[in-house]
C-alpha cells in the first residue's frame, strides 16, 4: 500500500490526530497547488485543483486538524471524484 493510499484510508477513518502536513502531502499527491494569498492571508491556505478548492486554517505548532476540517477535506475529495 502506497503512502497516498494509507493517507486516504486514514482520512476516511476521520481521525482526531491528523496533522496539516499529512493533509498537505495527500493533497499535493493528487496534484493540488498550494496558495496562501500573500502576506495578509495569515494561516489561511488554499489548495486548488481545477474547480476543487480546499481552504484550511493551518494550525499553529503541531496541533491536529479540527474535525470539521477533516470532514470538509473528505467531502471535497469525494465530490471532486478523487476518492
Amino acid at each position: 500500500m502506497s503512502k497516498k493510499e494509507k493517507l486516504i484510508k486514514r482520512l476516511k477513518s476521520k481521525p482526531n490526530d491528523m496533522t496539516f502536513s499529512e493533509i498537505e502531502t495527500l493533497l499535493l499527491s493528487f496534484g493540488f497547488r498550494m496558495s496562501n494569498k500573500g502576506k495578509t492571508s495569515g494561516s489561511r491556505i488554499d489548495f486548488k485543483l481545477g474547480n476543487i478548492t480546499v481552504r484550511l486554517h493551518k494550525p499553529h505548532g503541531n496541533k491536529p486538524l479540527l474535525p470539521y476540517q477533516i470532514i470538509t477535506i473528505l467531502d471535497s475529495l469525494i465530490t471532486g471524484g478523487l476518492i
